[in-house]
């Protein structure tokens, strides 16, 4: 299979480059030339999504995966600039293109919110945006990834690194209950390898990508950090009520945590039986938390973090006010 990478240094492209790679797929990277390529990744594109698509403009793919996650517009550009020669196209979307909120046990037949187009900004937007320029360059070939929460090695927006770094640290740790709270999210290795048997397949349509509901909860999420550091750590589990009512902030200042309710349901609670029916297979989170231990632990400084997303994480001070609370 030839392959082409547009993007494939990040976090989610650069799972699917690697797993191309062992499949002995030709892998091409198209890219600005920024960022550091997989290893095994020697056929490189230079250019720009926003401005420049010349190196484009010749070339033939079996396939196409697409990583981009702003305006609409530069998916409409490779999409038209590709068709004719490429046989498949794979676009990274969200659940977010689902009409909020979804509710739990929502499947790939609940509404969508609006299609964006040209410079939109809004995100959800954005992405129904890139999937009907999908949509409109390659038809039934378009694949449509929706995923949820991505975690594994090589994260670049924070979530699992910081709560790996936090329980590290040790001493007592503010756990947001409950703690059988079931989780919901996608190892991006996952991802890219059902991506690719996708692909090989000549599936096209929309999927929901993310485990099955409950595979991981608050609860073995960390304990598995708890594994995989070593560290001497006390969870001080409390119940979703004190956490809010504290200002604490859940998502960003507790990455991965929501409260039951709406917003559980909608990120959390998804049908994916589908992706499932369709080869989907996940692996267990005590790899996915011990693999990204030892990816953060292998690097000579701070973890990648998205110029684009928000820095994660509580702080201290608010994690000890609240921790004195509960005695």
């Amino acid at each position: 299979m030839r392959l082409l990478l547009l993007g494939g240094t990040g976090f989610v492209g650069r799972a699917v480059a690697t797993a191309a790679v062992q499949r002995d797929w030709k892998v091409t990277v198209f890219h600005r030339g920024r960022g550091r390529l997989p290893e095994g990744v020697t056929d490189v594109l230079l250019g720009d999504r926003e401005s420049d698509l010349a190196a484009l403009a010749t070339g033939e793919w079996d396939a196409v995966v697409d990583t981009w996650s702003a305006a609409p517009r530069a998916v409409t550009a490779s999409a038209r600039a590709l068709s004719g020669r490429v046989a498949r196209y794979a676009y990274v979307s969200s659940r977010s293109v689902y009409a909020y909120p979804a509710p739990a046990g929502a499947d790939e037949t609940a509404p969508l919110v609006a299609g964006g187009e040209g410079d939109a900004t809004d995100y959800a937007q954005a992405k129904r945006g890139g999937e009907l320029a999908a949509i409109e360059a390659f038809g039934d070939a378009a694949l449509l990834l929706r995923a949820g929460l991505i975690l594994g090695p090589h994260e670049d927006v924070g979530r699992l690194p910081w709560w790996l770094n936090r329980v590290a640290r040790g001493g007592r740790v503010l756990a947001p209950g409950p703690r059988d709270l079931p989780l919901q999210y996608i190892d991006a290795r996952d991802l890219a390898e059902w991506t690719l048997d996708a692909l090989t397949a000549g599936l096209g349509g929309a999927y929901n990508l993310v485990s099955p509901p409950g595979q991981a909860t608050m609860g073995s999420l960390l304990d598995a950090c708890a594994r995989a550091t070593g560290a001497d750590a006390e969870f001080v589990w409390a119940d979703p009520e004190t956490v809010t009512a504290a200002g604490v902030e859940p998502w960003t200042d507790l990455p991965v945590w929501l409260p039951p309710g709406t917003m559980h349901d909608a990120m959390h609670r998804s049908d994916v039986g589908k992706a499932v029916r369709a080869g989907l297979t996940c692996r267990d989170v005590e790899q996915t938390v011990a693999d990204t231990w030892a990816w953060l632990r292998s690097l000579p400084g701070p973890p990648p973090q998205r110029p684009d997303r928000p820095v994660l994480g509580l702080d201290p001070e608010v994690e000890q006010r609240v921790l004195a609370g509960l005695g």
